[in-house]
This record gives C-alpha cells, structure tokens and sequence, in this order.
C-alpha cells in the first residue's frame, strides 16, 4: 500500500505518557516534521493516545455523577480523551505548515466484530485513511477505540493504541510499524530502578510475549500476538532518534532458551519495581507507554 506516486506508509502510534501536557504535543509535531524531512519518499499515520492522566480523570468524573456508569456510557466519554489527542497534534501541525488531516473513530476503520477475522476480535478497514493519505503526508488517528456494528463507540483493553496502530499497520500493509513511548525500547529491568539493566536491541515475539506474560506491559500482549501473525516488525523507541530502540520481529537467530530464561526473570524481577514507580493511571491504561 502506498499513499502516493510508489511513497511508503509508515504507522506511528505515541503514546500517552509522552503526550503529558500541552508542551508534549509540539515535542511530537517537531519528531514527525522531522521525519517527513528526512524521509520524503514517507507518508505517515500517527496513532495517539488521550493525554497522560485523562483517561483516569474521565473516569473519576463518570464516578461522581453515577456509582456504577455503563460501560458503553464510559467508553463514550473515553473516546473524548484520543480525539482531543488528534485535535491538539493535528493543530500543531498545521501550524507548522504539514499538510495534515485529523480523524475521527469511526473515520479509522477499526471494527469489532465476533466474526472478526484473527484472534483479535478487531479487523481494519482503514478505505478513508488511504483516501486521506492521498492528499495528506500525515493522517493523525484516534488510538484504543473501533467501533461496533451499528457505529457504538468500543475500547480495546489496556494497551488497546498498541493494538490499534498493529492492525493499521497490517490493513494499510505499512513499510513499518513504530510503538513510540517514554522508554526507549526493551530492558532487562527497569532502567530507572537497576543501573545494570541491559537494553535488548532486537527479540522476537515469542520472547517479547514471554515478557509480558511475565508482567512487562512495554507493549500489550493482543498487540504483539497480532504483529506476529501478521509477521508485521515492530519498534520501540522513544522521542529521541539518536538513541537505540528494539525491534520486534520474526525469530531471532542465536536465541539461546538459556537467555530467554534470564530476561524473563529479570522482567519478574523489575514488575514490582515497576508498579512502585508508574502511577495507577499508567498501570490501568497504558503502562510505560
């Protein structure tokens, strides 16, 4: 799939925790004006999340005008949190003179459905992004939200921008897919807590899905499952492009169980280090995001 004239379709998904305040939407309009500049042969779907702490702050709202809202009522009132995300980004773009089109959930094309191919239970029909990408070099899309049949408002789970951006990905058949969040990619344990913690450039899916069976939520599990059915190559990085990032991909060669036993230990090791330094909000929604 290409957005124009044989230009390649890059996703990329930004996460809510470098999304934190109104400073943090034109840190990342300055990462994706320098991508357009230096890849010009790019176009570019951005996947966000609502900004950091939003998603709790809706819900306490829901909480105190009723005890117990309707799930369908919540997720309605979520979906405020991405689309002001898209709002915002998509402004400071254009003021930076991007050509650039914001949408909305049911404009993104992510459907949930129990005939849903896959074992995501969500399929991509992404036909009004690739018009968009037509005029556009980047599209900014909602994260964490599809739609039901009949057009009902639906959250994907914790995570749930990881997964979005995946499966956009596949349905886009995108050159790449990039998972951007406030860790620069993986670790043996959590670099802010060990000093000794390692940086792992490149693992596969089977070890990324054993970390997060073993309560590494760097990426959602859903998400990784799909990119490797899809055999779509994720990475994750972080805002600065001058540092290392881990790449998702097939099974990496060399791969010893020996080592895959170690970090899985050390990602056991770093989960309750991790839960001491996230706050609830991030462990609820999009932990290390």
């Amino acid at each position: 799939m290409h957005g124009r004239e044989g230009q390649r379709i890059v996703v990329i998904k930004l996460g809510g925790s470098i999304l934190n305040d109104r400073q943090s939407y034109r840190q990342a309009s300055r990462f994706i004006v320098r991508r357009l500049h230096r890849c010009a042969n790019e176009r570019f779907v951005i996947v966000v999340s609502a900004q950091y702490g939003l998603t709790d702050e809706l819900e306490r709202l829901a909480h105190e005008i009723t005890g117990c809202p309707n799930p369908r009522t919540l997720d309605l009132l979520w979906s405020t949190g991405e689309t002001r995300s898209v709002a915002m980004l998509t402004l400071h773009l254009e003021e930076m003179g991007i050509v650039v089109a914001g949408l909305n959930i049911h404009e993104t094309g992510l459907c949930l459905s129990d005939a849903a191919a896959g074992r995501t239970g969500v399929r991509a029909v992404s036909r009004q992004i690739e018009r968009a990408l037509e005029q556009h070099a980047v599209v900014v899309v909602p994260g964490f939200f599809a739609t039901r049949e009949g057009g009902m408002i639906a959250s994907l789970g914790r995570g749930g921008s990881d997964l979005s951006a995946v499966l956009l990905a596949e349905g886009l058949d995108a050159a790449r897919c990039e998972l951007v969040k406030d860790v620069r990619g993986y670790f043996t344990a959590d670099p802010n807590v060990d000093p000794d913690a390692k940086h792992i450039p490149q693992l596969s899916y089977e070890r990324a899905l054993q970390m997060a069976e073993a309560g590494c939520e760097l990426v959602q599990a859903r998400a990784l499952q799909a990119a490797r059915i899809a055999s779509l190559q994720i990475v994750v990085c972080g805002l600065d492009e001058g540092a290392p990032a881990s790449i998702i991909s097939t099974d990496v060669g060399g791969e010893a169980s020996a080592a895959r036993t170690e970090v899985e230990t050390a990602a056991r090791r770093s989960v309750s280090a991790l839960e001491r330094t996230l706050s609830p909000s991030r462990l609820a929604y999009e932990p290390a995001d």
